[in-house]
């Protein structure tokens, strides 16, 4: 009797109860560390962003320059309106924008070329051509023909729906958004953008701008152009030949 007694019964845990018992410890230990984590991320608060000097002083010197360019333009007769057969023009941003003066980066904002190689359409009048000479220097603009309008919004032409990025490609879902406006399908849409119609405002506000690309290992000189390119501002008709190449 005293043998049975000496001997302790040891109580079996099912199986199913030590796995969930192990796997409440491996979460309660993941959500231990998140959290230490996220309190490591609020004490430190922000990291440094080291900037160097000569950083700085390049975006005060493209800065002022841009401010005096502005300020001399102004002293200057406003540029001639281009023949009214062109009432389209084309504009990508080619050059980058660091430490540009407040005013240029308000006017790029407005034509909708926050991204590089973003390209927008825009509405040929007196307000728009001052515009495009206040950013010259990182813009290039002209007039698109027929065929490039087509190609641009058959390949890369898109509008949002909430927050996606919806391609055009169903000529119904254009109706439902655009019937207002008599645009049905996409035809219809090419022909209002390129004859610069009633419509054209909602029609170019409807289409997002344009995300061209580039080749990754073009060719660039010491000022960060594409050698293909050419250089920024008023190309007339070869602006074609710029879309072809980002396009």
């Amino acid at each position: 009797m005293a043998e049975a007694d000496s001997k302790k019964v040891i109580k079996l845990v099912p199986e199913y109860l030590l796995k969930k018992r192990k796997a409440y410890q491996a979460i309660k230990a993941t959500q231990a560390k998140l959290a230490l984590l996220e309190k490591r991320k609020v004490s430190n608060g922000k990291p440094l962003k080291f900037k160097r000097l000569e950083d700085f002083l390049k975006d005060s010197h493209r800065r002022h320059r841009d401010e005096t360019r502005i300020r001399r333009a102004k002293h200057r007769p406003p540029a001639p309106l281009p023949p009214t057969k062109n009432r389209l023009a084309f504009a990508v941003r080619i050059r980058e924008i660091k430490g540009v003066s407040p005013k240029v980066m308000k006017v790029i904002q407005m034509l909708r070329l926050r991204k590089i190689f973003s390209g927008a359409f825009v509405k040929i009048n007196k307000t728009s051509v001052a515009m495009m000479k206040m950013v010259e220097p990182y813009v290039a603009w002209g007039f698109p023909n027929l065929k490039s309008v087509r190609e641009l919004i058959l390949k890369r032409g898109q509008t949002r729906v909430g927050r996606r990025r919806v391609p055009l490609t169903d000529n119904t879902f254009i109706e439902q958004h655009m019937g207002k406006q008599g645009i049905i399908c996409l035809e219809d849409l090419i022909h209002e953008i390129y004859s610069v119609g009633k419509g054209f405002r909602a029609a170019n506000n409807f289409l997002l701008p344009f995300k061209l690309s580039v080749a990754r290992h073009a060719a660039r000189d010491k000022a960060g152009l594409l050698k293909d390119l050419g250089n920024p501002g008023f190309r007339g008709t070869d602006i074609n030949s710029i879309i072809r190449q980002l396009n």
